[in-house]
């Protein structure tokens, strides 16, 4: 794996904090120093908890699990979208709905729902209602959609959760937790880093976010291709192993074969 290099995080603006006077003291080990009224993030700590987060969403990859990631904050929600989509992982980036976690049959009814009106939509049912109960069912699909598009064909609860910015998604947070969901997040200087896996980080600045995000995608990819090269490998074995047990079978009927020949032989002579 790569390692994070310190300059990039710098450049990037990682280390900004938030005023001093709206800091949470829970992040006080990962405070360098305050500058101008404003607390400096010490990137060695991010380097560490960064690395931390990066190997351990490599391994839930490679296990072919799920991570759902959160972020509805503007600046984040492209980033996450397009990160998300390139390793196939569900992602939230509009609202998260009360219960999203908690009350997941819930939410696996309205998926249900919206693949109910698709279906709706191609088999001819629509030609046989009004316009006006047509336009209802679509706008009702198009609000679903903004709120559980992304995440349609989570057919269960995902194996850990990634966040930007903790103090926002409180509620998100709380319900993994409720549910023993490792979360992984982003914490700037006004959030409680009491999760399984903080990444003390400017959480507001775009280019920060996306140095973060792209850093722990990229390990993520190689889990994927690790979990694809196991996978081809094991399929070559196997056809291997079917290839010797071929032959071995092939090998223990030739001698049966000439016996057979053998004792025709001897009829005949007879």
């Amino acid at each position: 794996m790569i390692k994070t290099d310190f300059n990039t995080l710098l450049e990037a603006g990682v280390h900004f904090g938030h005023l001093k006077r709206k800091w949470n003291p829970a992040m006080a080990p990962y405070i360098f120093m305050e500058k101008n009224g404003i607390h400096i993030i010490d990137l060695n700590k991010t380097i560490v908890k960064l690395e931390e987060a990066a190997n351990a969403l490599k391994q839930i990859a490679k296990s072919g699990k799920k991570v759902l990631f959160v972020a509805t904050k503007k600046q984040a929600k492209e980033i996450v979208s397009e990160n998300a989509k390139s390793v196939n992982m569900p992602y939230i980036t509009e609202r998260w709905s009360g219960g999203m976690l908690t009350n997941f049959p819930t939410v696996r009814k309205a998926v249900k729902r919206m693949t109910s009106i698709d279906k709706m939509a191609t088999d001819g049912t629509f030609e046989n209602i009004s316009k006006r109960e047509r336009l209802q069912i679509l706008r009702q699909r198009e609000k679903l959609e903004k709120v559980l598009g992304s995440i349609a064909d989570m057919s269960k609860l995902p194996t850990a959760l990634f966040v930007i910015d903790v103090a926002k998604e409180h509620i998100a947070v709380k319900e993994a937790k409720r549910l023993h969901i490792p979360v992984f997040g982003i914490v700037d200087t006004n959030s409680d880093p009491n999760i399984d896996f903080p990444i003390p980080a400017n959480d507001d600045a775009s280019k920060s976010i996306k140095v973060i995000v792209d850093y722990v995608t990229s390990s993520m990819i190689e889990g994927l291709n690790e979990r694809k090269a196991t996978k081809s490998q094991e399929g070559k074995d196997q056809e291997r192993e079917e290839k010797d047990v071929d032959k071995a079978g092939l090998r223990a009927r030739k001698p049966r074969a000439r016996k057979e020949e053998g004792e025709s032989a001897d009829s005949t002579k007879e």
